[in-house]
């Protein structure tokens, strides 16, 4: 099936807001088997909007439109589209009482909310087409077939988009597509995507069905592997033997096969499956590490202390960085990460603690010690490893980097695979 994404509003193409519904659209057509050759932002323009559709049910054979479903003016999608597919609009009675009910629950907490005329307008819907419910918003989303053509109407706001989509449009596409993409993530860290595709080359040259295809990401390299399938139990069974193939080719380098899974929250289950309480010291990344392992619920289990000391006296005092350490070879250095992971592990009383200390620029770089330098503490079981590393970017690039690399540092730490290495 031939499908065809289109995005409505002018804010798209002004870049006042991310387009961020065509790339989950694009993942959720992916799963489905759908062919999908051209996306699309249009305007709120009617003429543009017209011609962007006719071209598009004459390449395709289903489009997704989102956006432009709302109650004013320049909201035209579902009235270019029926005039189009030569569909009259009536009033839908359904979605009236709908519109009405969620508008007066609104009311109750603002009472300075009417009901304007305008709002029936979303009431009006092409005659014969299927109303989708919307449960988040008033805007309904619609499935009009003509002329062997399907056009899916869904609104623009992610938060009523997804779930109309998964609990109303998926099912229905799913019954008219007769295979199925079954695709599993393998999350592998500590190696480069170079070196991965390198190592994997033999499988990429001889693959057919299913296919593997490599995605960097900072500090990170992502495998999908994708098969064709009759349905979700022949899909797994395809992709199984690649997988465990890729176990043994990178070992404890993958962290999850779960598409799900972050970095963070395999740190987290790791810290839990061993009992273990961790704590942070961190200096560049002013927080940023901490940030990323509270983001995971049930984070509170494992982790109780963070500590920002970005100047040497905070250091010295909250962690015990000796002065003359600081004062010999300065807060970006191998001791200096050592005694502060020390030190928190002693405040803390935590098993684990991991620190972070470097020059994430513009200014404060040396010949000996150039921007994006920065070193990291990890102590573990009475241990104290540390690492070394040397990013480029600008000052939030080498923030990002050096926050993934803790984690994945302080993971290898936990696990023994910095011993390994």
């Amino acid at each position: 099936m031939i499908t065809e994404l289109i995005s409505v509003g002018t804010e798209i193409l002004l870049g006042n807001i991310v387009n961020t519904n065509s790339a989950y659209l694009s993942e959720m057509c992916a799963r489905l088997g759908m062919d999908l050759y051209y996306q699309t932002v249009v305007g709120d323009n009617e003429e543009r909007m017209k011609h962007t559709v006719k071209m598009a049910l004459e390449r395709s054979d289903t489009i997704i439109l989102t956006g432009g479903l709302g109650p004013t003016q320049d909201d035209l999608t579902k009235e270019v589209v029926a005039q189009v597919l030569g569909m009259e609009l009536v009033e839908d009675a359904h979605t009236h009482r709908r519109i009405e009910e969620y508008m007066e629950n609104y009311a109750k907490n603002n009472p300075n909310r009417k009901i304007t005329d305008n709002n029936w307008k979303q009431a009006m819907v092409p005659k014969g087409a299927i109303v989708l419910d919307n449960a988040n918003g008033t805007a309904p989303g619609l499935i009009l077939e003509k002329n062997g053509k399907t056009a899916i109407l869904l609104p623009g706001p992610p938060n009523e988009l997804k779930p109309m989509f998964e609990e109303q449009v998926y099912p229905y596409l799913r019954k008219k597509q007769p295979d199925i993409f079954y695709s599993q993530l393998v999350k592998i860290c500590n190696i480069g995507e170079s070196q991965i595709a390198a190592e994997i080359q033999d499988l990429i040259e001889n693959q057919t069905n299913p296919t593997i295809a490599p995605y960097a990401k900072t500090g990170e390299v992502h495998l999908r592997i994708t098969a064709r399938a009759k349905d979700e139990k022949e899909g797994k069974k395809l992709v199984k033997p690649l997988v465990r193939e890729l176990k043994i080719r990178f070992g404890k380098n993958i962290y999850a096969t779960d598409e799900r899974k972050t970095l963070e929250e395999a740190v987290v289950d790791l810290l839990k499956d061993q009992k273990l309480k961790l704590s942070l010291v961190e200096s560049c990344t002013g927080g940023a590490l901490a940030a990323r392992i509270v983001n995971v619920p049930g984070a509170s289990e494992v982790f109780g202390t963070g500590f920002v000391t970005y100047s040497n006296k905070a250091k010295r005092k909250l962690v015990m960085v000796k002065k003359m350490t600081l004062k010999t070879v300065g807060a970006v250095s191998e001791k200096c990460a050592r005694e502060m992971a020390k030190g928190g592990c002693a405040a803390s009383g935590a098993d684990v603690c991991l620190s972070v200390t470097g020059i994430a620029g513009p200014d404060g770089g040396t010949k000996e010690k150039p921007v994006g330098t920065v070193f990291m503490g990890c102590c573990y079981q009475g241990r104290v490893r540390v690492r070394e590393f040397h990013f480029s970017g600008n000052r939030a690039k080498i923030r990002e980097q050096s926050v993934v690399y803790a984690l994945a540092f302080l993971r290898d730490c936990i696990t023994g695979n910095d011993e390994e290495s």
